[in-house]
């Protein structure tokens, strides 16, 4: 059983027991913290938001501590630019106490993260969305018809169709 947790920015893939240093987390030693869990994994894997509601990973704050020292040197040449600075990181040390799936059975949990697969009311919407697509062409067709006139713009049309059926008539004859 293992959980991967998020943390300052960063994912940690944890185990009860494992020690790790992570970014700084504000607490004093000795105290427990909740972290946020973006996995569980034991005898099936959970990673949906319900699911992951219900999973509780709590750790100890072992110490605070910083990290190695970095040195960054930037140098120009020709110009006599030189520049060193350090950076030491702020982290902390904790001890992962307990992963669990708290209130929740193995098999409910199961049942739990199955259902909103399963029971999902994308046909409600998608029938909704049906049903208001024609409400949509409707005016659309109003509108057409509103700006193609009355009876003056089909006649328009008619004397067109039959200049071109004349004009193939005449061209098909010579």
């Amino acid at each position: 059983m293992y959980a991967i947790v998020k943390t300052g920015g960063k994912q940690y893939r944890v185990e009860r027991g494992q020690t790790l240093l992570v970014e700084r987390l504000a607490g004093e030693e000795g105290s427990s913290v909740a972290l946020e869990p973006v996995l569980y994994r034991s005898d099936d894997a959970v990673f949906d938001q319900a699911g992951l509601k219900k999973v509780k990973v709590t750790a100890k704050i072992l110490a605070h501590e910083r990290g190695e020292k970095l040195r960054v040197f930037k140098f120009k040449p020709k110009r006599g630019y030189k520049r060193r600075t350090g950076h030491r990181q702020e982290l902390t040390r904790i001890e992962v106490i307990d992963i669990a799936m708290g209130g929740a059975s193995k098999a409910t949990a199961a049942k739990t993260s199955a259902k909103p697969v399963a029971a999902r009311s994308h046909d409600e919407p998608s029938s909704a969305g049906k049903q208001t697509k024609p409400a949509r062409a409707r005016p659309a067709a109003k509108a057409a018809t509103a700006k193609s006139g009355t009876a003056e713009s089909a006649t328009a049309k008619s004397p067109k169709k039959g200049a071109t059926d004349t004009h193939e008539e005449a061209s098909s004859g010579s």
